[in-house]
């Protein structure tokens, strides 16, 4: 018998077109088996990874007898208050997840977890069963009755029809069966010391300490309990008891795995005192470029040992083509006119969900870059399967060691940012943008395009970056100020040319996912052809003008907004004085090499768009919609 907290409607599944399965999604999951109460520690566990997004929350507890759930819309504080932070629900062994409506929209009855008829096996499901539709009918047509609109229930009632009490045979016939992304928590009362745990293109790690076992879909969920865990692989099973697992393959084989050690400071996935993670994560930019660029820089070399390629294999690469998504997109465009100017190679910059299905043509001797904070990036990854698939190396640009772009690409650059927990990209975007200035400079040395005296130039002023950063930070005053004009802002727009084009692609998908400010970013030249016609009084342009051969070219443009009622912000470099009479309040950036500009024009505008939301009192670490990573189309 299955103990339910929620009223259950009866209500019908709704027809849902196979278009469903393309949608942003990044649920949690979190597991536990062991010596201590496992509600508490599910829901610890599941408050971890908020960030990822979510509109309802379950939990499951075995409490000896049977297995008991609560479930609730809306944040997971509902759910605490609803078991009185997991009091009311003893047990040694449990489920949790933190669910983002897909199939079927938020209620208490389509939350996670799902069980059988009986009551004796829950699930809980991060991904999409794209194939639950006809899945679902056979169900139906061997006797099996549906009470949610999700395509997670037919994953417990297919585990109910194989079970024969064995759950891993059970499991692995489901696995068979069973097509699209998941990662998967199950629980069978006949087996209450254990719990398992799935993973195919979703991820999902496990862990072990003294006091029991877990399932995470992230770090920070168990960081607190244990430091050792292991990145489960694609179709992996993982069966996991008080005081150890063992994992298996789709064909129940047994597998060895080792453990990797997680090196993070446990304070890093904590607010500190700041009061979002996005705003503790600006002020940790400093930290995050110094420590991805010092291991690199050795004897006034860079040295970039996990590129695995020999000076005569970067010298034979005729063209790169950078994939990505989002802000990592936009660093890409940046790298591109800082490869382009530097190495005199050519670059591709594609967004990866138009790269993976516009049959690209892949020249001989192309280097492919794929760039992802989370390295479960969806697109991003399928991507990277893409180009392996055609005979290319991939060079991986991540930030979390193990992820599946880590573990598929050919070599790996990591970014070392530490947990990033705010949706919004701050400290991850800039420790890319050092990663890819590191890349170019020595492919410009190897290549000959950077000579000694550039070279040196260059590396001193990528040095003094850190020290710049925390500068532009100490003007956070000002800059909240000049926000709190615009919390009523409709729509605002963001000029510049070259690479100022890109840092402004950057500043205004910022303002716009963390404030729900409509805002545009064109490059300023085209201005003429289309966009100025949607400036009129009052209007507020920010224009980005850090190239200083590009000075004048954006200061016409700059004239030509605020002729036609414009208010015009401007982040410019220290000494463009002439851009005075063109803007109506400026922040100027210190001195640097032209190519490295990005990384200080977008700390004021991560600073102007966080203040922003703020101000209209936007949940600025989880904005509506978003998740922090997308792990399916």
């Amino acid at each position: 018998m299955i103990n339910y907290s929620c009223v259950l409607t009866g209500k019908e599944p709704m027809t849902l077109k196979r278009s469903w399965h393309k949608v942003t999604i990044m649920c949690g999951i979190v597991g536990y088996i062991g010596t201590g109460e496992a509600a508490p520690i599910i829901l610890d566990g599941l408050s971890k990874l908020e960030y990822r997004g979510y509109d309802s929350a379950g939990i499951a507890i075995f409490d000896g007898e049977k297995i008991n759930i609560k479930k609730a819309v809306g944040r997971l504080k509902v759910l605490e208050n609803l078991t009185h932070g997991g009091e009311t629900m003893p047990g040694y062994a449990g489920i949790g997840h933190t669910r983002w409506a897909t199939h079927g929209a938020p209620s208490d009855v389509n939350s996670h977890p799902h069980f059988n008829k009986n009551g004796t096996i829950a699930v809980v499901h991060n991904g999409i069963i794209e194939n639950y539709i006809p899945l679902r009918n056979k169900l139906l047509g061997k006797g099996y009755e549906f009470i949610s609109e999700t395509d997670t229930e037919v994953l417990a009632h297919l585990l109910d029809y194989y079970y024969k009490g064995n759950p891993l045979e059970a499991i692995t016939k489901v696995l068979h069966r069973v097509e699209g992304s998941y990662a998967l928590g199950i629980m069978f009362a006949d087996f209450p010391e254990e719990i398992y745990a799935v993973r195919k293109d979703s991820p999902l790690i496990v862990g072990q300490s003294k006091e029991g076992c877990f399932i995470a879909s992230d770090v920070p969920a168990i960081l607190k309990y244990t430091r050792q865990v292991y990145y489960v692989d694609n179709q992996e099973v993982v069966k996991l008891r008080r005081d150890h697992m063992h994992f298996y393959s789709v064909d129940e084989e047994e597998i060895k795995k080792e453990p990797v050690t997680i090196d993070w400071d446990a304070n890093a996935a904590e607010k500190e005192g700041y009061e979002h993670f996005m705003l503790k994560e600006i002020y940790e930019q400093p930290k995050t470029v110094t420590d991805t660029l010092s291991p690199r820089i050795k004897n006034g070399e860079i040295v970039i040992e996990e590129l695995n390629m020999s000076d005569e294999e970067l010298k034979a690469v005729k063209k790169v083509h950078i994939v990505a998504c989002g802000s990592a997109y936009h660093t890409g465009v940046t790298a591109k006119y800082i490869l382009e100017g530097l190495v005199r190679l050519p670059v591709e910059v594609d967004v990866a969900s138009e790269f993976r299905y516009r049959n690209p043509v892949l020249e001989e001797d192309a280097m492919v870059i794929v760039i992802s904070q989370s390295g479960e990036t969806a697109d991003s990854l399928a991507a990277l399967r893409e180009a392996k698939s055609r005979g290319f190396k991939v060079l991986g640009i991540v930030n979390v060691v193990g992820s599946s772009i880590a573990r598929e690409a050919d070599s790996v650059m990591y970014t070392w940012a530490g947990p990033e927990i705010a949706v919004a990209t701050t400290k991850a975007y800039s420790a890319q943008l050092a990663a890819l200035y590191l890349l170019a400079m020595k492919l410009g040395r190897v290549r000959g395009t950077i000579d000694d005296a550039l070279f040196a130039s260059l590396l001193s002023d990528l040095k003094k970056l850190p020290n710049q950063i925390e500068l532009l930070l100490g003007q956070k005053q000002k800059i909240q100020r000049f926000a709190n004009r615009y919390v009523g802002a409709k729509d605002i727009f963001f000029i510049g040319r070259g690479i100022d084009y890109a840092i402004s692609m950057e500043g205004s998908l910022k303002l716009k996912e963390t404030s729900y400010v409509h805002s545009e970013s064109y490059p300023a030249g085209e201005l003429k052809h289309g966009p100025i016609s949607l400036i009129e009084d009052g209007t507020l342009v920010v224009a980005i003008s850090t190239q200083p051969a590009l000075f004048q070219k954006t200061i016409s443009n700059m004239v030509e907004v605020k002729a036609r009622g414009a208010f015009v912000m401007a982040i410019t470099c220290e000494g463009n004085k002439a851009i005075e009479k063109a803007a109506d309040y400026i922040t100027y950036i210190p001195e640097t090499n032209p190519y490295f500009a990005n990384s200080l024009a977008i700390i004021p505008l991560q600073l102007f768009s966080y203040y922003v939301a703020v101000g209209k009192g936007c949940d600025v670490d989880k904005p509506r919609n978003l998740a922090k990573s997308v792990t399916v189309e």
